[in-house]
């Protein structure tokens, strides 16, 4: 009896030491990534701000005028804090974006993070309906790709990814603006719809920006994809699965696809950054107040605070989504090969 009893006891013991070893792989990379992202997030700030003290733009001169006196221009240099040592204003100013002060505009005096705040929502919108484009278009023509192999849809679909893969997004943009706004009137030319204003309008001002904008990432993942699933629908685990009566789709869905996609997430990693660099280009071709109309502006008046605060919102997000897929491609790899 009391040997069965330790037994008991020590079983719970033994579960909590097999959930701790399978659960440290994935801390690890979760660990590894945060620090990967935290000091990518620094060096690329750091370079930023550095650019902008090195711009030698004196908004002192520029906002007093030419009657200015020196001494003028010296006081609203200390009021801006432009007296400072380099390193000191630096951390300065990442303090304050950690807690969300970007400093104030030279020129209109609005605080940064304000107008980047009424700017964010339309460059996020874009960078995410581009992201979904490009999801379901690379993942729905990989796998008719890949389970079509040698067939007709898989040399469209080729095609098609070959093709899109070479035009830019400034170039789609233009030829869907002209196919879908003026031959064929679907969708605005241009404007943005606040989606607390009009849902259905704020979706349908989307599209053609979003979909311009994820014709090279939905072409290269759709390449990938391919390339990966032909692999894995060819290792002997899907054989058993054949041979253990599974259906095609269920092989496809649950036992290939989870493996295979890991490469058609790394090309998404890789096209974050022009999606979300893309985007900013885009909003200007559709006239969409986002980051970039506001960046533009802000570079034309050489208000470098604001140029900065939008550079430093767009490296955060560029490190926050490589970082995800990071975690989401170390957990897919490590599904396991099972034909049951």
């Amino acid at each position: 009896m009391s040997t069965v009893t330790a037994e008991t006891l020590a079983a719970p013991e033994r579960r909590d030491e097999t959930v701790a070893r399978s659960a440290w792989p994935a801390l690890r990379v979760i660990g590894a990534t945060v620090v990967t992202a935290v000091t990518v997030f620094l060096l690329a700030t750091f370079a930023t701000f550095a650019l902008g003290a090195a711009s030698g733009s004196n908004p002192a001169a520029v906002a007093l005028g030419e009657v200015a006196t020196q001494a003028d221009v010296d006081r609203l240099n200390h009021q801006f804090g432009l007296d400072r040592p380099f390193v000191v204003r630096y951390i300065d100013w990442i303090s304050g974006a950690v807690t969300g002060d970007l400093g104030t505009s030279w020129f209109t005096t609005i605080p940064v993070a304000d107008s980047i705040a009424q700017a964010f929502p339309v460059s996020l919108s874009i960078a995410a309906g581009a992201t979904l484009f490009a999801l379901v278009f690379g993942f729905a023509g990989g796998v008719l790709a890949a389970v079509t192999r040698g067939g007709t849809v898989d040399r469209v679909v080729t095609a098609v990814s070959t093709i899109a893969a070479t035009v830019p997004a400034f170039v789609a943009a233009i030829g869907l603006i002209l196919l879908f706004s003026y031959a064929i009137p679907l969708f605005p030319v241009a404007g943005y719809t606040p989606p607390e204003q009009n849902l259905g309008a704020w979706l349908v001002c989307l599209v053609l920006p979003s979909v311009a904008l994820s014709l090279d990432a939905g072409a290269d993942i759709a390449r990938q994809l391919r390339t990966s699933l032909v692999g894995t629908l060819g290792e002997n685990f899907i054989t058993g699965a054949r041979v253990h009566g599974l259906g095609p789709a269920r092989i496809v869905f649950r036992h290939a696809l989870p493996i295979a996609s890991g490469p058609a997430l790394s090309a998404l990693g890789v096209h974050a950054p022009r999606l979300v660099g893309g985007a900013v280009i885009t909003e200007v071709i559709f006239g969409m107040p986002g980051l970039g109309q506001l960046a533009n502006r802000a570079a034309l008046q050489g208000d470098v605070p604001v140029v900065q605060g939008v550079l430093l919102v767009t490296i955060a997000m560029i490190v926050i989504v490589g970082a995800v897929l990071n975690i989401v491609i170390s957990r897919t790899g490590g599904t396991e090969r099972s034909a049951a």
